[in-house]
């Protein structure tokens, strides 16, 4: 690069969690470990989506904890403030007002044909419409800080699309404006199957380990792990490749123990539950630093208020200039008109 050449810009990163709590090992091998890692070499923006967690109902006097208890855990992990935005939804109104511009340009047979939307409205006799519209409010939290892409699991890829038509919609219909995001999905990283080995991870299916867990609550939930259920006996040979607590070891397991992992499972040298026990310590010896880093921030809840708070003046300072921007394209910004 020449003297006279303006540095290359940042790609823009946003994504976002339900607070439901604080968060679980699945939402730290999906999400929460890749976030960390991108902080160095991307603008990210790092958001505690609230108002997505009212579409699902819940007792409203839990949810100021839950946020708390979710953000706590996103600086526990290494989201850093001084690198990235991370802030509340329900901080920064402008997400809810670019999801209603949005109902403009989507077409309701879209949001019907969601798998997520079909697969959610099972659970209500009579479906809010939240659930209907869940998606456009996603699509308004990447939009509004025109991100140029999103880390998200293969689950969420149908929704990505759907932001990319609504940018498309929107473009076409009232000028270029928003990027077509692009979905950023983790090669060799699928769909993290829970302990039970059927479902995906959820602290409602309680077949996770939370983040912040000590030593003796990890093995707890890590001892009920499913292996494989063809192994009924510690001399049975062992199928790696169908074991989910195989799968897991490769998130905390280098080269040379997955080889040993494997090996002695196939040769029935080692048995399951020392195998786990394994598993166990490393899942542990990854979540110490973050139950330490917890432990203070607990300590000190004035720093996280100040971090969220801080998060949102930076983030609204983006959000107001898409929101201006966007306004004046639909022809709401009347007061032009006048002179």
């Amino acid at each position: 690069m020449t003297p006279t050449d303006p540095p290359s810009r940042k790609k823009r990163i946003f994504s976002g969690m339900q607070p439901s709590g604080e968060a679980h090992l699945g939402n730290y091998l999906g999400a929460l470990r890749r976030w960390v890692e991108m902080q160095d070499e991307h603008d990210c923006i790092w958001c505690i989506v609230d108002q997505h967690a009212i579409t699902a109902g819940g007792d409203p006097k839990e949810l100021p904890g839950h946020v708390l208890d979710l953000a706590v855990s996103y600086l526990s992990v290494g989201l850093d403030p001084e690198k990235s935005i991370i802030f509340v939804q329900s901080d920064v109104p402008e997400h809810t007002e670019l999801a209603w511009l949005f109902n403009a340009v989507t077409p309701i047979g879209d949001l019907e044909r969601m798998t997520q939307f079909k697969d959610k409205a099972q659970r209500f006799e009579s479906i809010p419409a939240g659930i209907l519209n869940y998606p456009i409010l996603q699509a308004a939290d990447i939009l509004l800080y025109k991100a140029d892409g999103v880390p998200v699991g293969e689950d969420q890829k149908q929704h990505l699309e759907l932001t990319r038509d609504v940018a498309r919609k929107f473009n076409a219909a009232y000028g270029e404006t928003f990027p077509e995001t692009e979905p950023l999905i983790e090669k060799g990283v699928g769909r993290i199957l829970g302990l039970d080995g059927e479902a995906k991870m959820s602290k409602s299916l309680g077949n996770t380990v939370p983040v912040l867990a000590g030593p003796d609550e990890v093995w707890e939930r890590v001892r009920t792990a499913v292996t494989d259920p063809q192994r009924i006996r510690k001399t049975d040979p062992g199928r790696p490749e169908v074991c989910n607590v195989y799968s897991l070891h490769h998130f905390f397991a280098d080269g040379d123990v997955l080889e040993d992992i494997a090996t002695q499972c196939r040769g029935a040298t080692r048995g399951c539950v020392d195998c786990k026990r394994i598993l166990s310590d490393n899942i542990t010896e990854r979540f110490t630093p973050f139950r330490e880093r917890a432990a203070e921030l607990v300590e000190k809840p004035e720093r996280v208020r100040e971090i969220l708070d801080d998060g949102a003046v930076r983030a609204r300072a983006i959000a107001g200039a898409t929101i201006t921007e966007v306004r004046d394209r639909m022809g709401l910004d009347w007061r032009a008109s006048i002179g």
